[in-house]
């Protein structure tokens, strides 16, 4: 290894349900087409935390140890030795995807689609697809998209989710003008407004069970918010396109009810694995457009210039930052829906 690159490094560790260390991990040279990165922030993703509650997330079961997180901005301390990828000195956000995989067909212009797809901080398969939640990680190169000179680390770090949204709201078509309800004012759905805003929806209707996260979607650009229930207030929206953030079945039956005549409902809250119940019967006499949509492709990009254009205003959704050494606190925070919006680890 370089002289001047660490071998151990600071990590965000699962170890299994309810199992959340803080410890020194063994750090290997970095391959020919891996830069090494010092890790400046990390967003705590939802998918984290079922890790950390749970250990697995829908179907991916922790198997073993793994670094958490996907989430993450930093800076190149030494490039890929190929000649692939940012410069030593870069400002980096992180696309964590790995698209491939054999099997069954996907349409090539969508890799996110890929049956063998894996992302970092995965127990998708084993051994697992280890995270970049550490004070250095080696990655590699083409996952990296240096950043736009006058974005901060900082002001990025959002920018993993927010392509997540992104995707979301281009799901839903043209918005521009029309009125977008919004169930589930978590992370996700907060970042959803932001991108509806950009994109010049009319009205945007943000719905939550708590207070607090209305509040962090009234500051992103929600024009009215809702606190449910009550169930026949939100009945009465008639809204065009709806994105179902909350990942409930029962907020999917409200997108269904919720929905205009003719319009479309896009699910991007990931409902739990198996069958679940949903009112076909009102999607089909509405002609209502069911629209999955699941991680996102290369919106990274555009969240990052529409970021540093200043077009998009995401800024309101951190509502905490931890030093990473108080990871469990970070996460126990995060966990609380009530209170949390985005919660972000500073490794620095």
């Amino acid at each position: 290894m370089s002289s001047n690159l660490i071998e151990q490094t600071l990590a965000v560790v699962a170890h299994a349900a309810g199992d959340l260390r803080v410890e020194q991990i063994s750090l290997d040279a970095p391959a020919a087409d891996q830069a090494r990165v010092a890790i400046a922030y990390g967003g705590i993703c939802g998918s984290d935390l079922h890790y950390w509650s749970h250990g697995a997330a829908g179907e991916s079961i922790l198997k073993a140890p793994m670094v958490l997180g996907h989430e993450i901005v930093g800076t190149v301390i030494q490039a890929a030795a190929d000649g692939t990828g940012p410069a030593a000195g870069a400002r980096v956000a992180v696309h964590p995807a790995t698209p491939g995989g054999t099997g069954e067909p996907y349409p090539q212009d969508r890799p996110n689609l890929s049956p063998g797809c894996t992302y970092l901080g995965s127990a998708a398969r084993y051994p697992h697809t280890e995270g970049a939640f550490a004070t250095e990680v080696n990655l590699p190169a083409r996952m990296l998209r240096e950043l736009p000179k006058d974005l901060s680390l900082r002001e990025a770090a959002l920018a993993e989710p927010a392509a997540v949204a992104w995707h979301a709201v281009s799901r839903a078509g043209d918005v521009a003008g029309k009125r977008v309800l919004v169930i589930g004012a978590g992370p996700i759905g907060a970042l959803a407004v932001a991108v509806l805003k950009r994109a010049g929806a009319a009205q945007i209707i943000a719905v939550d069970m708590h207070q607090a996260p209305l509040e962090v979607a009234s500051k992103l650009g929600a024009t009215s918010t809702l606190q449910a229930p009550p169930v026949e207030e939100i009945s009465q929206i008639h809204a065009d396109v709806v994105i179902e953030a909350s990942g409930n079945y029962r907020g999917l039956a409200s997108a269904i009810r919720d929905a205009a005549r003719g319009g479309r409902v896009v699910m991007v809250g990931l409902l739990p694995s198996g069958e679940q119940p949903a009112l076909i019967s009102l999607a089909i006499t509405r002609e209502l457009e069911l629209v999955g949509s699941f991680r996102f492709n290369n919106e990274i990009d555009q969240v990052l210039q529409a970021l540093a254009d200043g077009s998009l205003q995401i800024g309101a959704a951190v509502t905490h930052e931890f030093p990473a050494d108080q990871a469990l606190e970070a996460f126990e925070t995060a966990k609380d829906a009530s209170a949390s919006g985005k919660v972000l680890l500073n490794f620095q």
